[in-house]
């Protein structure tokens, strides 16, 4: 079995890698009958030099490996046919920018494997940058408030070399008697819970956290059941929520009333609650002036999230009166930070700890004959077709909706 790190080739680029040379060396070694070939890169975060002086071949012709492992989407005209892939392929929500592109693999008799449906038989997932989206995404919230509120001024992430240089800019600054919800419980929620719990804000319980006043800065991790409630009255469950989310509204509006930073680190289902709408955010009461909305849905739960703002120009304000964007520091203006691709801020950890959980949970599939059905569920294509799991995608792919 022959495997190709391959270049990553969408615009604006991207320098995360599947593997760093040390973690693709630790694969090497666990299984030695696999041969691992990297594709030139002139942007990956680890240069070429870094695999080459660990004994790996790197070159412009990957086209004789099996299976192709990037991060982005694969220009069409760069797929290459009768290939297993993997990448984040941004097709399974049925997205219409990437139609075609799901179509080519169609066409290509490509063999298509998600890292988002990369998942254990309960359907969590297993593989992603989740983590340093929380972190980033919490980092950069505190870095639009020191630098709206004329507190403190973090550096951006990307300029610093890893979550070391992150942790020590941290330790330089004081968080002003704020209170922030975050929401969540995944692993994008923890990755933010990592910068709060580092910066030694308290944590406090739900109880606390909406009838009490502080003298200190406090959080509270609101759980899904917390900011929404069934709409009969009768107790929500978890499961049940998950499984149809129609019989729930929100129960956020408690939470907007006494907090001043909210982290959105929550997944957000289809036809669940919206957290607080465009009505809600005009309400006396709704006290959020700042926003790090790591989920970055657009027009979605999250009413302020107009659009994706961008690690160049990662702040906008949001007017609640005029439902309109304006300066990030304006007055009465809620302070938005959507960054819709975090992790680039960080492509050296981000990258080797899902290299860690690549190497755990998909490797080994391609020899112990996928024991765990890690591969089964995550193929999107074969032979041309959609796979039974991924079905739902065929009007998508005929251009029906």
């Amino acid at each position: 079995m022959k495997f190709a790190i391959i270049k990553e080739r969408k615009n604006p680029p991207d320098r995360r890698v599947v593997f760093s040379p040390e973690k693709l060396a630790e694969a090497r070694k666990q299984f030695p009958e696999a041969t691992f070939k990297i594709e030139s890169s002139e942007i990956r975060v680890f240069p070429d030099e870094a695999y080459k002086a660990l004994g790996f071949e790197v070159t412009n012709d990957v086209s004789d490996c099996d299976v192709m492992l990037g991060v982005k989407e694969v220009p069409i005209d760069a797929l290459i046919p009768n290939k297993k892939y993997f990448f984040f392929s941004h097709t399974i929500k049925k997205q219409p920018y990437n139609r075609k592109l799901l179509l080519a693999m169609l066409e290509k008799n490509i063999e298509m494997y998600d890292h988002e449906t990369i998942v254990k038989k309960s359907n969590a997932r297993l593989i992603g940058f989740g983590r340093y989206a929380g972190l980033v995404g919490a980092y950069n919230g505190f870095r639009a408030l020191g630098l709206r509120d004329n507190l403190f001024n973090l550096p951006k992430v990307e300029t610093l070399a890893d979550l070391n240089a992150v942790r020590a800019e941290l330790d330089k600054i004081t968080i002003p008697n704020i209170k922030i919800v975050l929401t969540g419980t995944g692993k994008v929620a923890q990755g933010a819970k990592e910068i709060l719990d580092h910066l030694k804000i308290k944590e406090v319980s739900d109880a606390l956290y909406l009838t009490c006043h502080f003298s200190e800065p406090v959080y509270c991790m609101a759980d899904v059941m917390e900011y929404n409630i069934r709409k009969d009255g009768k107790v929500g469950r978890k499961q049940e929520f998950y499984k149809d989310p129609t019989g729930y509204k929100s129960n956020f509006m408690p939470y907007a009333k006494v907090t001043d930073y909210f982290i959105a680190g929550h997944f957000y289902g289809n036809n669940a609650p919206y957290l607080f709408t465009r009505e809600d955010a005009k309400h006396a009461d709704f006290k959020i002036n700042l926003i790090a909305d790591i989920s970055c849905d657009v027009d979605g739960p999250v009413a302020s999230t107009l659009r994706a703002s961008t690690i160049a120009d990662p702040f906008y304000g949001y007017d609640a009166k005029t439902e309109s964007e304006v300066a990030y520091n304006a007055k009465d203006a809620i302070t938005v930070m959507a960054v819709d691709n975090l992790p680039c801020e960080l492509p050296k950890d981000a990258s080797e700890g899902f290299g860690e959980m690549f190497l755990e949970n998909v490797i080994p599939a391609f020899f112990n004959k996928d024991e765990r059905g890690i591969l089964k569920r995550a193929k999107i294509t074969e032979n041309g077709k959609l796979t039974e799991r991924f079905s739902y995608l065929q009007g998508y792919a005929d251009g029906k909706y």
